[in-house]
């Protein structure tokens, strides 16, 4: 399998001195490209700020982080985000939707800001929201929506533009077991159709339904394991 994201002795450390906070401490990982990960701590273990690594929206103390090819572990945030675009879609716990946008224009938002033209943002949000199963709500607004449909114009938004990484931080958070089943049937698809999922989690429940459980504590990865039982 091909590399997509190599870690390598990453440290993360705040206030350092005294009382300084070794959020990671001397991590390594390597992802393939199209694995389904999930990356499971609890609170304070130091799986956000792993996941800000990855997303590439921090940069390491020390180490290196090479993410298809390239090291990005010390760029600037204009390089950053750049990588951000290109490279990743993120879908977030709390939806991040605004309010006064329909699903379409949600969807589209970031497009705009790639400079996509316009006829294509639409064919592309078109094409992603259907993709969630919301081809009948693409005229709606966010309060005119069940959570797990919020939650699924999100995952349209993150993969309109086809990103090879898909990074899902707690996307089941705020959603019942109907929708959460719902979600991750989407992310198990997506992963199908060839794209990298990267799941960070608090759920023991929600990460063995990755193909791989990564599981952090005190900033140190403790477990790597391959559950064959997941196809």
């Amino acid at each position: 399998m091909e590399e997509l994201v190599v870690i390598r002795d990453m440290c993360k450390v705040y206030n350092p001195g005294e009382n300084e906070v070794r959020a990671l401490d001397h991590v390594n990982l390597k992802i393939d490209r199209n694995e389904f990960v999930a990356i499971i701590g609890q609170s304070g273990s130091g799986k956000s700020t792993l996941m800000n690594m990855l997303g590439c929206l921090d940069v390491p103390t020390s180490g290196s982080y090479v993410l298809n090819g390239q090291d990005v572990s010390h760029l600037t945030d204009d390089e950053l985000s750049d990588i951000r675009n290109r490279e990743i879609g993120f879908i977030f716990q709390g939806f991040n939707l605004i309010p006064g946008l329909t699903a379409l224009e949600n969807v589209e938002l970031p497009l705009i800001y790639r400079g996509v033209s316009k006829k294509e943002r639409i064919r592309l949000s078109e094409i992603a929201l259907k993709k969630v199963g919301l081809e009948k709500r693409m005229t709606h607004k966010p309060s005119e929506m069940s959570g797990g449909q919020q939650q699924r114009v999100a995952i349209a938004r993150a993969i309109a533009q086809a990103p090879p990484v898909i990074l899902a931080d707690e996307p089941t958070g705020n959603l019942d077991s109907g929708s959460t089943a719902e979600i991750m049937e989407i992310l198990k698809e997506l992963h199908r159709e060839g794209r990298t999922v990267i799941l960070i989690t608090h759920d023991n429940e929600i990460a063995a339904r990755a193909k791989r459980m990564i599981r952090i504590m005190d900033g140190r990865i403790v477990a790597d394991i391959v559950n064959d039982a997941v196809l």
